[in-house]
């Protein structure tokens, strides 16, 4: 039995959602608008200002389905009224980022450095030279993102340099010992 998939998702005041017979939904809140299509094979409905998912049946294609649609769903929701952001933290001597407009330029110890546009509906912040924030709406963008932006430079493990998460601990391990 899928516990979270049971859960009813509240709708919160100012959000406004769109429900067609093939699930094709459309989330508008303060924040912006998320419009997504869900799996057709689940059973979707809105009642008392509360979404529940249902399953037809109990096929382990439809339990994993259901949990997973439920999801989805309040995390549109979650997008639309308050939004997602992920901190970005550069380690290194002489690695920096700053921004420029719509490009996010990392100096991060290559020949050259790497000029990043914005994906569309995301927005970059750099408030300190070693500190990144990807924010949106999309939480499945916003993550997508921050990982092609640590891909650049992955934290290694003896030095301790590269761009990681603001919550993500680095396991440091001892270099070579000399005779």
């Amino acid at each position: 039995m899928s516990r979270i998939g049971l859960k009813p998702i509240d709708i919160p005041k100012g959000v406004e959602i769109k429900l067609d017979t093939k699930n094709h939904i459309e989330v508008k809140g303060p924040k912006g608008v998320i419009k997504d299509q869900l799996s057709s094979e689940m059973e979707i409905k809105i009642e008392d200002n509360q979404i529940f998912v249902n399953r037809p049946s109990d096929d382990k294609k439809h339990k994993s389905l259901h949990g997973l649609t439920r999801t989805l769903i309040a995390n549109m929701i979650e997008g639309v009224t308050n939004g997602y952001s992920k901190k970005l933290e550069i380690h290194g001597t002489g690695y920096r980022a700053q921004k420029q407009g719509k490009k996010l330029i990392l100096n991060l110890g290559y020949s050259h450095p790497i000029e990043l546009e914005d994906p569309e509906g995301i927005e970059v912040e750099v408030p300190a030279a070693n500190q990144i924030i990807v924010k949106g709406i999309d939480k499945q963008k916003v993550g997508n993102y921050a990982a092609v932006i640590r891909d650049f430079r992955k934290p290694e493990p003896y030095k301790g340099k590269g761009i990681r998460y603001a919550d993500e601990y680095v396991r440091r391990k001892v270099g070579k010992t000399g005779k």
